[in-house]
This record gives structure tokens, C-alpha cells and sequence, in this order.
């Protein structure tokens, strides 16, 4: 088995089983010879030889260990009264280097009554260190005990500064997470509009038109058949949109994967062309260089685009002649679309201003120019320059 292997077989172990190992190492290395005596000494008591309590006084130092995680205040004052044991015995064992380790992980792992646990703690501290000035000879001053006191607050600082920092970062992470799914929900909200929009404004045109070719049946059959047309478009579109919401989604997935491409391109702007000229909106479309092999999401955009202006002149200017420019350069698309505003208003011109204003994120998220506005004859136009290549 390889280390990284190892490795993730290590972390799906329980959190309790890792932490055994180093209580028992704690308990091995206190037993060997050359180390018994030679551990904490806090109070200056001569060391006595270990005895039949000093298994327990190592047991509750060291076992404990294997739960600093999962109980750690279980843990903390199983070692806590371990290690007031073994100094009020004299054992002076190495197992006593495992409390500063205990207040480290309890400082960071403790989740309540972290402040009851402090005075707790600091209050049993003190008869503890008036006991062993009593026992002992005397050779420890009130500030070694205070020195000792404080290395062990350190300990409880340094654990308590561990939590604080991962919580901060599972608070950034969960923000991140938040804005990421508001930026997608964004997204989409801006996918639906475009294609919602679109389709739904041409096809209310072209009934509103229908009703007056009533004396000309092959025109009403033209008309309506372009608004079944319109229908079909628009539930192909959403059937793309809503397959991104499926978690399953991905190339060769689905029983009934569609056959056209999920993101328009901008070879798909004739397309829009053509339906808008069939919902009676005169529209010239000129193309202009060759669109490079990869061009990132500007494509999309780029035909998103043309989708709002020429719905706005549906909206807002129908009948007015509209000129669509598109030309592709080496690492930019340039998008031009303008009406003369010679066209009279349709009953759908009902907008919020949401499509251009959803646009211009999209194309200022990729660095390049957006502009809006109307001209100086009462038209208006559209102009976007979207660079190549990015990610939208």
C-alpha cells in the first residue's frame, strides 16, 4: 500500500483510535528506567520509587489521552487529577508532560463552558501549589509556582487561539460557499430572463400580428406556425438551462441528451435573426471575420447579447429597421446592435431593465466594454466588446 494510501486509511479511522497511539506512547516511554523521576516536578518533594498507585496515577496521565478529541473535558480532568497525583506522590513521572499537551487540545477542541472550565481549573490550581509547598522542602518560591501557572495558561492560550482560527476559516469557507451559490443563482436568473424573454416577447408579437391576417389565411398559417416554432425554441433552451441543475449532468449522461449544443454559439445569431424578421422586425446581420477555435464563454455571451437587443426592439421599437454586427478578432468578439426608432412600441414593451444590466456583470466579470443608450434620432444601440477566451 502506498503512503497516501496509508494516509487516507489513517483519517477514516475514528478520531479515538488515532489518539490511542500517543497515550500509549506517553505510558511506555514513563515507565522505561532511565526516565523514571526525571519528568514534571512542580513543589521541590523528594521522588519516591514508583508503587502500585503509581500505575494509576500513569493510567489517568496517559490513557486519557485517546479522548482529548472526541471528550476532551472527560479527558482533561482525568489528567488533571493525574497529574496532581503524581506530584503530590513524588513520582515526578515523564507522563506529566502530557497536561500542557491535554490543555492544548481541550483549548481547542472544548466547546462549552470554556470559562467555567479556566476558573475551574485555576482554582484547583491553588490549593494544589499551597499542598505541595507544605510537603516540600521549601526550595519552591511563590513565583515558581506562579511561572508553572502560567505555562499552562500559555498552553490553554495556544489551543484556544487553534480553535479560533478554524473557526474562522469554516466561517470564511461557509461565506465563500454562500456567495458562490448566490453568483450561481445569479447566473441563472440571468439564463432564464435571456431565454425566457426572448422567445416569450417574439412569440407575443406574432399572435398580436396573427389576429390581423385573418383575411389572409397562408400569412395566419406562416404566422402561427412561427410561433410554434418560437414555442419549440424556447422549451429547447429551457430543457438545456434546467439539464444544468441536475446533479447527474454531464457529456454522455441523460437518456434523452439533446441534440443540439447546450451553450449557443454565435453561429446560432442568424438563427435570432431569422426569428425576429419572422416577427415582423426588419433586421440586417452582418459577420465578420472567423471565430477563433476557443473562445471561452464569449461566444455565449456574445449571442446573449444580440438575444436582448433585438428583444428590446421587439419591445420597444417594433418595426424599426435593426442592423446586428458581429465581427470575431484574434482575442475579442465585437458586438453591435442598433435601431433607428422609427418603429412604433409593442403591447410587450413591459421590461424591468434587469437583461442590460445582467449583461453588463457578465462582460465587466470577463474585462471588457459595455455600452447602452440611446442616439441622437431617437434609436438605440448596443455595443459590446468581450474579450476571447475568458470564463464566465
Amino acid at each position: 500500500m502506498s503512503i497516501q494510501g496509508a494516509g487516507r486509511v489513517w483519517r477514516r479511522l475514528d478520531v479515538t483510535v488515532r489518539d490511542l497511539p500517543l497515550g500509549v506512547l506517553f505510558l511506555v516511554v514513563s515507565v522505561l528506567p532511565g526516565l523514571r523521576g526525571h519528568g514534571t516536578e512542580v513543589g521541590d518533594l523528594p521522588t519516591r520509587p514508583f508503587d502500585a498507585l503509581a500505575v494509576v496515577t500513569l493510567a489517568l496521565e496517559c490513557l486519557p489521552l485517546a479522548v482529548r478529541r472526541r471528550w476532551p473535558a472527560v479527558c482533561l480532568a482525568l489528567v488533571t487529577c493525574g497529574f496532581a497525583l503524581d506530584q503530590l506522590r513524588g513520582y515526578h513521572s515523564a507522563a506529566g508532560t502530557a497536561l500542557p499537551i491535554v490543555l492544548i487540545s481541550a483549548g481547542s477542541h472544548l466547546e462549552h463552558r470554556r470559562r467555567a472550565t479556566v476558573v475551574l481549573l485555576t482554582v484547583a490550581y491553588v490549593p494544589l501549589a499551597i499542598a505541595l509547598s507544605q510537603l516540600g522542602s521549601g526550595g519552591e518560591t511563590p513565583a515558581e509556582f506562579v511561572t508553572f501557572y502560567l505555562v499552562l495558561a500559555l498552553a490553554w492560550g495556544a489551543g484556544a487561539w487553534l480553535r479560533a482560527t478554524r473557526v474562522a476559516e469554516a466561517e470564511r469557507r461557509e461565506r465563500v460557499a454562500a456567495e458562490t451559490r448566490t453568483a450561481e443563482r445569479a447566473q441563472i436568473a440571468r439564463e432564464l430572463h435571456d431565454v425566457v424573454t426572448h422567445h416569450v416577447t417574439a412569440m407575443v408579437v406574432q399572435a398580436e400580428a396573427a389576429r390581423y391576417l385573418t383575411a389572409a389565411p397562408e400569412r395566419l398559417e406562416q404566422s402561427l406556425t412561427a410561433v410554434s416554432d418560437t414555442g419549440r425554441r424556447a422549451i429547447t433552451d429551457l430543457r438545456h438551462l434546467l439539464d444544468l441543475l441536475n446533479p447527474d449532468y454531464g457529456p454522455g449522461t441523460g437518456a434523452t441528451e439533446a441534440k443540439e449544443p447546450r451553450t449557443p454559439a454565435v453561429g446560432r445569431v442568424l438563427t435570432l435573426v431569422e426569428q425576429t424578421r419572422r416577427a415582423g422586425q426588419p433586421v440586417d446581420f452582418t459577420e465578420q471575420g472567423t471565430p477563433p477555435a476557443s473562445t471561452g464563454s464569449a461566444d455565449l455571451v456574445a449571442y446573449r447579447v444580440v438575444q436582448e437587443a433585438l428583444t428590446n426592439a421587439l419591445k420597444y421599437a417594433h418595426g424599426s429597421r435593426t442592423s446586428v454586427q458581429v465581427r470575431h478578432g484574434e482575442t475579442e468578439i465585437t458586438v453591435e446592435v442598433s435601431t433607428d426608432g422609427t418603429g412604433s412600441p409593442s403591447a410587450a414593451a413591459v421590461g424591468s431593465g434587469r437583461g442590460l444590466a445582467g449583461l453588463r456583470e457578465r462582460i465587466d466579470v470577463l474585462g471588457g466594454d459595455f455600452h447602452a443608450g440611446s442616439g441622437t434620432d431617437g434609436g438605440f444601440t448596443v455595443r459590446a466588446r468581450i474579450p476571447a477566451g475568458g470564463t464566465s
